[in-house]
C-alpha cells in the first residue's frame, strides 16, 4: 500500500469514529433519565435533584424524574443503579465514600461499578449549639466540655453519617469527651437540640439557617476552609484555633460503569451547565453549597484520597457499620 492510499485507510477509521463517537452523543437521551437518592425525601442530595431535574429536562429534551431509593445506609439505591443498564439514563445522586470507605461487605464496588459524571460542589459542616449552653465560641465550648466530663453530647443524623465523623474529628483532635445522640434524619437530629434535649449539633446549614439569625441555634464554626456565604459571621474551625480542620461533603453524579464515554461527558456537561444557571446556583448557596461543578475526571481523581481519609477518621473513632 502506498503512502496516500495509508494517509486515506487512516483518515476514513478516524472519521468512522468520529461519526460514530458523535452518532452516541446525539443518541443521548433516548428516554427519561433518572436521578436517584439514595436517601428520603428532603436531604441535601434530593434537594440537589431536585432543583436540576426541570433545567435539566430541558436541555436534555428528555424528561427528568427523582427517584428516592433510601435504605441500608444508601446501598439500596446505589445498587440499584449499579445494576442498572449502562446507558446514562440511570445515575446516581449522591456519596459513594461513605459506603465505600465503612463498609467492606457492599454488593457492589463503590469506585469499580460506578462512572463519574461530575461532581457539584461541596458543603460545609457547622458546629452549633443550643443558646442554653454558655459557651460562644469554639474555644470556650471546649473549655466547658472539660470542666464538667462526660456531660455534654451532640446530636447526629445517623451513625456513620459525615456529620458523626465530623464530630468524631472535632473530638479527637480537641480530647474533649463528648457522646453521641444518634437520630435518623436530620430533622429529629436539629429538633433535638433545638429543644433543649441535646447541647450540641453537627449538622449541614440547610436545617438550621433560619434558626441561627433568631438565636435558636448559636453557631459556633463551619469546617470549610472559608466561610459560608449564607452563615458569613460564623468563623471557621481554622479560626477557631483547630489548624488544618476541614472536612466537607461533596455530591456528585455517577452512572453504571460501562456508561459509554459520549453519554458521560453529555450529561455531565449539561448539569455543570444547570448548577451554574442562576436560579439553580442561588437555591443551592442558600443550601449551603458552595458550587464549583467539575467533570468526570477530575472527580473522580478525588475520590480516593477522600475515602481514604473517611477510612482513617472511623478507624481512629472506632466507627464500623460491618
Amino acid at each position: 500500500m502506498n503512502t496516500a492510499n495509508l494517509h486515506a485507510v487512516i483518515i476514513s477509521v478516524l472519521a468512522a469514529g468520529f461519526s460514530a463517537s458523535s452518532a452516541a452523543a446525539e443518541a443521548f437521551p433516548s428516554k427519561p433519565v433518572r436521578l436517584v437518592v439514595p436517601f428520603p425525601p428532603g436531604g441535601s442530595a434530593d434537594a440537589i435533584a431536585r432543583a436540576m431535574a426541570e433545567p435539566l429536562s430541558r436541555s436534555l429534551g428528555q424528561s427528568v424524574v427523582v427517584v428516592n431509593r433510601p435504605g441500608a445506609n444508601t446501598i439500596i439505591g446505589s445498587e440499584l443503579v449499579a445494576r442498572s443498564p449502562p446507558d446514562g439514563h440511570t445515575v446516581l445522586v449522591g456519596l459513594l465514600v461513605m459506603t465505600a470507605a465503612l463498609r467492606s461487605n457492599l454488593p457492589f464496588d463503590s469506585l469499580k461499578d460506578f462512572a463519574p459524571v461530575a461532581r457539584i460542589g461541596t458543603q460545609p459542616y457547622v458546629l452549633s449549639v443550643h443558646p442554653s449552653l454558655p459557651a460562644k465560641s469554639v474555644k470556650e465550648l471546649i473549655a466547658l466540655a472539660r470542666a464538667h466530663p462526660g456531660e455534654l453530647t451532640y446530636s447526629i443524623p445517623g451513625y456513620g453519617s459525615l456529620q458523626h465523623l465530623t464530630a468524631e474529628l472535632f473530638r479527637l483532635r480537641t480530647g474533649i469527651p463528648m457522646k453521641p445522640v444518634v437520630f435518623q434524619g436530620g430533622a429529629p437530629s436539629t429538633m433535638a437540640v433545638l429543644g433543649g434535649h441535646v447541647g450540641v449539633l453537627v449538622s449541614t446549614i440547610a436545617p438550621i439557617s433560619g434558626f441561627v439569625p433568631t438565636g435558636k441555634l448559636r453557631a459556633l464554626a463551619v469546617t470549610s476552609q472559608a466561610r459560608s456565604a449564607v452563615l458569613k459571621d460564623v468563623p471557621t474551625m481554622i479560626e477557631s484555633g483547630l489548624p488544618d480542620f476541614e472536612m466537607t461533603g461533596q455530591q456528585g453524579i455517577s452512572a453504571p460503569a460501562a456508561t459509554p464515554k459520549a453519554a458521560i461527558e453529555r450529561l455531565g456537561a449539561e448539569i455543570m451547565r444547570v448548577v451554574l444557571l442562576p436560579e439553580v446556583r442561588t437555591r443551592l448557596t442558600m443550601d449551603g453549597y458552595d458550587v464549583a461543578p467539575v467533570g468526570a475526571s477530575e472527580y473522580a481523581a478525588g475520590l480516593p484520597a477522600r475515602i481514604q481519609k473517611i477510612r482513617e477518621i472511623a478507624r481512629e473513632a472506632n466507627i464500623k457499620l460491618d
